[in-house]
């Protein structure tokens, strides 16, 4: 059996990419694509039949594959099935690091899952807590509750838009600009941010499209998205590039931090770096550019 670490509420998870529970030919090699997290899939991947068959494979998956640094979650099935209750039991059992509540509308929804996860750690002796959580918001009562569903457990990290659900219930169609989707994903956004968990934006299903997809991940990178979900090995290096801080953000954070400790410490609020003005406000961000380099391989330097 190969013990896996305990899971990071919060690390690097530029990209997700989905791979069905039910296929172990291609769960078994998914990590050398070098995608951040694995989403290993119980839910739309898998046909009803085979909702037993894709638990067994997903429990051994879990025990005798060693991911290494790749965080490996489990998407169940939704609570309006007979299905999740057992979907939690394995993901537990099997050690996954978190799990993601499909059609997530509520906090009571998350509450729920989590009371079961509980009670999965204590049966099979997980440590209490191990196992982290994330939401799908594709409705718009999911997206009108997103903040309470954000806040509802410790144990949440993240929630993620689904956009094929989302569109169908909003009855709207992709468009090259986003704009059927720009406020689901807005408010999304705020009450990730207000709740302190990461956030998520749905898949790009046109493989062909690589133009399409490169704009929206210049989208997603500009509304202030932590990662994308994708179905693709070939989507990963995209994201990836954009999502990295370049050589010159890098090099202004830097200055930005270092500038900042010397002046606060000199007693002195206000500042400039390359003649732009500089205060207290700026710096979380410059931090964050850092720690995300750092997190990218990008950054040595001692200031984070």
């Amino acid at each position: 059996m190969i013990p896996r670490p305990k899971p990071e509420r919060f690390r690097l998870r530029r990209t997700m990419i989905f791979m069905s529970a039910q296929k172990p030919g291609l769960i078994k090699d998914a990590y050398i694509y070098g995608v951040d997290s694995i989403m290993l899939d119980l839910e739309d991947a898998v046909a009803e039949n085979q909702k037993d068959a894709a638990r067994f494979s997903l429990y051994h998956a879990l025990k005798t594959i060693d991911y290494g640094d790749t965080e490996v979650i489990v998407r169940i099935n939704g609570l309006d099935t007979p299905h999740w209750q057992e979907d939690i039991r394995v993901c537990v059992a099997g050690g996954a690091d978190g799990i993601r509540i499909a059609k997530c509308e509520s906090a009571q929804d998350v509450h729920t899952v989590e009371e079961h996860v509980l009670a999965a750690e204590r049966e099979f002796g997980v440590e209490e807590g191990r196992t982290l959580l994330m939401a799908a918001l594709e409705s718009p009562k999911g997206i009108l509750n997103a903040y309470e569903i954000c806040a509802a457990s410790d144990r949440m990290f993240g929630v993620a838009i689904s956009g094929g659900d989302y569109r169908k219930c909003m009855q709207t169609k992709p468009t090259p600009d986003g704009i059927d989707m720009v406020v689901g994903r807005g408010m999304m956004l705020i009450a990730a941010r207000a709740a302190g968990v990461q956030c998520f934006d749905t898949v790009f299903t046109n493989l062909n499209d690589e133009e399409g997809y490169r704009a929206e991940v210049l989208q997603n990178k500009a509304m202030g998205f932590d990662g994308k979900s994708l179905i693709n090995p070939k989507q990963i290096r995209l994201v990836h590039e954009i999502f990295a801080p370049t050589e010159k953000e890098i090099v202004y954070a830097e200055k930005i931090v270092r500038a900042y400790r010397e002046q606060s410490a000199a007693g002195v609020g206000v500042f400039t770096v390359d003649g732009k003005m500089i205060d207290i406000a700026f710096i979380p961000g410059a931090e964050r550019t850092l720690k995300l380099a750092r997190a990218c391989g990008l950054y040595e330097g001692d200031l984070v």
